[in-house]
């Protein structure tokens, strides 16, 4: 090649450039038309399963309220935080839907926003909590925490969620989006071509890498008030607190995941039961979504990063979230050998009274 460009004259040298330059162009356009028309594939593919679902529901014959029990009537949200082993939990999820007969259902956003319009609000509640043909239900996608009693819903969804150490997290978004994983490995990646390190990101004080790419986990739990999108915020962080403890039923974490699993089908075997012997037999193996061409950040990186007041807090809530799952499992579990067993019923009534004859 070096050898054709000394021949070449300057002028068609220019052209090559310049046609080289076009071709490039031509095949951008031409990806992002046919990433374009996946996504309206994708959304017609959805719209046909619903109706499939629908409409076989309805030759079955109408579901009445009466018949939609306490066990039946019963959704699942899954907030999901990226990179934080979502969809390692969430192909858990639809391996076991059939067999436990539910229904689970992806919340795609456009561009992934977890901020919905205050129409897409009211719109998400009303699906929710009326469309009778997907209970029992598992939804999950990238949406923050949205609170159902603001819009007059009598039973609320059940909450749960999995976050994790906040720079780790960054780390393995950061690589994501440079190389994806190894679940779809021929996905184009936004960031696809940039081979800077993560350790060179932060020396060079890149925006991908900055402290206030941490700011994630916080207001994914705080929801959908502007305060909690505002980076720093102390009452955000509060906030997310509150909601974790009063309105997740669950809420665990990446590092250990298996016994989150194993909680929640101690406690909510109508959607998880056979989860735990799932995820040990296969699900280590086959659903753990690694990301592609991760390095890990040295301690220098790590120190540098540590010494942001959003670090500070974003790990504050990730210390607290691990906190109150530790105190849940020591409550619910005892080991044995090194394994953990769920408990039984530890509780009974007695001294029942009036007496009857």
């Amino acid at each position: 090649m070096g050898l054709l460009r000394i021949m070449m004259p300057p002028k068609l040298q220019l052209l090559a450039v310049v046609a080289f330059a076009v071709a490039m162009l031509f095949l951008e356009n031409q990806i992002q038309k046919l990433e374009e028309s996946r996504s309206k594939l994708e959304r017609a593919i959805a719209r046909h399963e619903v109706r499939e679902i629908e409409q076989r529901h309805t030759m079955d014959g109408p579901r009445q309220d009466a018949a939609l029990d306490e066990e039946e009537d019963i959704v699942i949200i899954y907030n999901r935080v990226p990179k934080t082993a979502s969809t390692s939990f969430t192909n858990i999820a639809y391996d076991l839907c059939a067999k436990n007969k539910y229904h689970v259902l992806h919340i795609n956003t456009t561009k992934n926003n977890p901020v919905m319009s205050l129409q897409d609000q009211v719109r998400f509640v009303k699906n929710i909590t009326s469309w009778k043909e997907m209970k029992p239900g598992f939804y999950h996608g990238h949406v923050s925490y949205l609170d159902f009693a603001k819009f007059g819903v009598k039973k609320k969804p059940i909450y749960i969620n999995v976050i994790r150490d906040p720079i780790e997290r960054l780390v393995s978004y950061y690589y994501f989006l440079r190389f994806g994983d190894d679940y779809r490995p021929g996905l184009r990646r936004r960031k696809q071509g940039d081979k800077k390190t993560f350790d060179e990101c932060v020396a060079e004080g890149g925006s991908d890498c900055a402290p206030e790419k941490l700011w994630l986990q916080i207001p994914f739990f705080c929801g959908h008030s502007s305060e909690c999108w505002n980076v720093g915020s102390r009452w955000a962080m509060d906030q997310a607190k509150y909601n974790l403890v009063n309105e997740y039923f669950l809420v665990g974490v990446t590092e250990e995941l298996e016994d989150f699993i194993m909680l929640l089908e101690a406690a909510l075997p109508r959607f998880f039961r056979g989860a735990t012997d799932l995820y040990r037999t296969v699900g280590k193996k086959s659903h753990l979504r690694k990301t592609t061409e991760k390095k890990l950040p040295t301690k220098q990186t790590i120190a540098k990063l540590q010494q942001s007041d959003i670090w500070k807090m974003e790990n504050e809530f990730y210390e607290f979230a691990l906190e109150q799952f530790q105190f849940i499992r020591a409550h619910a579990v005892r080991e044995k050998d090194g394994d953990l067993y769920i408990l039984a019923q530890n509780f009974f009534y007695e001294k029942i009274y009036p007496k009857s004859n």
